[in-house]
């Protein structure tokens, strides 16, 4: 049988007055084991082009929500702190896509994006929930000065053909040297644990100290009692961000920069496999081959475990 649901049901049976041809293609199972297409659109009182004209339309559609997804990631990438006037502009004049702003803003919301404005403390505090803590921001008028001096942490989303993954690093701030990373298809704090965990073993299997403070946003991963836990156990000294202050944290910033316009925007992930499998190059190129104009364009590892490259 048809799937019906949905459908109104009148004296007469089930109707289908209320729905538009494009609403009913929805109800044509082209797998069904004993109905043909003709024979469901019949059904339906719908012509049978309608239904392969509707696939038409949703491809042209997906595309173009697509590119119109691509580009408000590039941009937002580049410039987190534009709003959606900026962004309007920026999308007719660098990839001639001409739409309103409150599709902008659903584009955004789509993406899980919010720009970003520099600004004073908030007098608010983030409803933290149980086994949640807050930890004061330690690193106003503090420069990183040495390797393990200062790790910063956060979480992007990359997108993928089959939905969102999700990308965690550990970064010296010293060296820009990306001490452990996870990927996820989801948002549990496991692959959070994971990464931190690893970047713990890390500093053990190489002999070198624990860093004094590890800096994150105010995020649920980040104020859980099993990160924060694993921080103090560990005597890292815990340092988190104003709620909204992207600055505070620029040093990773910069590094989902570089990630997405070196590695996920030139390769279009086509799922979570190929994702893994690129960011483990790319991530072995950025901290053994890539220079950088901040270090003397040295690499980050010269940098972090003190190598010379004039001998």
């Amino acid at each position: 049988m048809l799937n019906l649901s949905g459908l109104k049901k009148s004296s007469m049976g089930w109707s289908t007055d209320a729905l538009q041809p494009r609403e009913l293609t929805q109800f044509i199972d082209p797998t069904h084991p004993n109905l043909t297409i003709s024979r469901q659109a019949e059904l339906l009182g719908l012509d049978r082009q309608a239904y392969y004209y509707q696939a038409v339309i949703n491809a042209a559609e997906e595309a173009r929500l697509k590119l119109q997804l691509n580009a408000v990631d590039e941009i937002y990438t580049k410039r987190p702190y534009y709003g959606t006037r900026r962004m309007q502009y920026q999308l007719e004049h660098s990839y001639d896509i001409c739409i309103g702003r409150d599709r902008i803003r659903h584009l955004m919301t789509t993406l899980g994006l919010e720009a970003i404005y520099p600004r004073g403390p908030s007098t608010s505090k983030p409803g933290m929930g149980t086994g949640h803590v807050v930890y004061p921001y330690l690193l106003r008028n503090v420069t990183a000065s040495y390797s393990n001096h200062v790790w910063g942490t956060d979480i992007t989303y990359i997108r993928t053909a089959e939905g969102y993954v999700y990308l965690v690093a550990f970064l010296d701030w010293y060296s820009r040297y990306v001490i452990a990373w996870q990927l996820s298809d989801s948002l549990e704090n496991s692959f959070v644990l994971a990464a931190l965990q690893e970047a713990l073993n890390f500093m053990a299997d190489c002999g070198l100290s624990l860093p004094d403070i590890c800096n994150s946003d105010q995020g649920s991963h980040f104020t859980s009692q099993a990160y924060v836990g694993l921080l103090e156990q560990a005597g890292i000294q815990i340092s988190m961000d104003g709620r909204g202050r992207c600055l505070d944290n620029i040093f990773t910033e910069r590094l989902w920069r570089s990630v997405k316009y070196e590695a996920v925007f030139p390769e279009s992930y086509q799922n979570i496999q190929e994702a893994q499998a690129s960011l483990t190059r790319y991530f072995q190129f950025y901290n053994h081959e890539r220079p950088h104009q901040s270090l003397d364009n040295r690499s980050p590892a010269a940098v972090y475990f003190d190598l010379r490259t004039d001998q």
